[in-house]
């Protein structure tokens, strides 16, 4: 049985506290790790043409709001 499948039937194991209490978990991880990738990126520059866009797309008045 590989390590996933272990993962997996030791899920559904689990009583339903105990499976909220690992899906609040494994959101706020997944939540986490994206915001350390969205600030890796921009660090790097990655979003600086789609800010540079945005910016002159408010500028010239071709937004709206939300």
């Amino acid at each position: 049985m590989s390590k996933l499948e272990q993962i997996e039937a030791a899920i559904m194991a689990l009583s339903t506290n105990e499976f909220e209490k690992l899906k609040l978990w494994f959101l706020n991880l997944d939540y986490e790790r994206w915001e350390q990738q969205i600030e890796q990126d921009i660090e790097g520059g990655k979003l600086e043409a789609l800010a540079q866009e945005a910016i002159a797309e408010f500028e010239t008045g071709q937004c709206r709001e939300l």
